[in-house]
């Protein structure tokens, strides 16, 4: 049987075989540009802390997800997470990417707010002060 190509939206259906160890087809990672643009401004955050303060950045991993998983009761939806490092594990900071965007106004605004939340929280961790991780941080309204 043939398929056919309606109005030039090309191929449905499912886009790979079924996995081997389920029988649901592979999940294909998508990743829009408002993702691309969110990843963009987490990179850019990391590179400007690790050129004014580098120690900050030694033995964490720095993420984000796009909810945060509420385990617990919150008063307010919290914009990121900080977890202190174990033995043979580092430390973490994880940002969340649809309530940040749900704050910030514009992408300007969104990349400022991303680079507040990763100074914030990389203060809280280390201990080191929000000057020192970024001199030329603008301050809060």
């Amino acid at each position: 049987m043939k398929r056919r190509e309606r109005h030039g939206r090309g191929l449905r259906g499912p886009l790979s075989g079924p996995n081997p160890f389920t029988p649901l087809p592979v999940a294909v990672p998508y990743r829009s540009r408002g993702v691309e643009y969110f990843a963009s401004c987490v990179r850019a955050s990391a590179e400007r802390i690790q050129t004014t303060c580098p120690r900050a950045l030694v033995g964490l991993d720095l993420g984000f997800e796009d909810v945060p998983s509420l385990t617990g009761f919150f008063d307010r939806v919290p914009l990121a997470s900080a977890v202190s490092g174990r033995p043979g594990e580092n430390a973490r900071v994880v940002l969340y990417r649809r309530p940040l965007e749900h704050r910030a106004s514009s992408r300007p605004e969104l990349a400022r707010l991303v680079h507040r939340t990763v100074v914030e929280q990389l203060s809280a961790l280390t201990g080191i002060g929000t000057d020192e991780l970024d001199p030329a941080l603008e301050p809060e309204d």
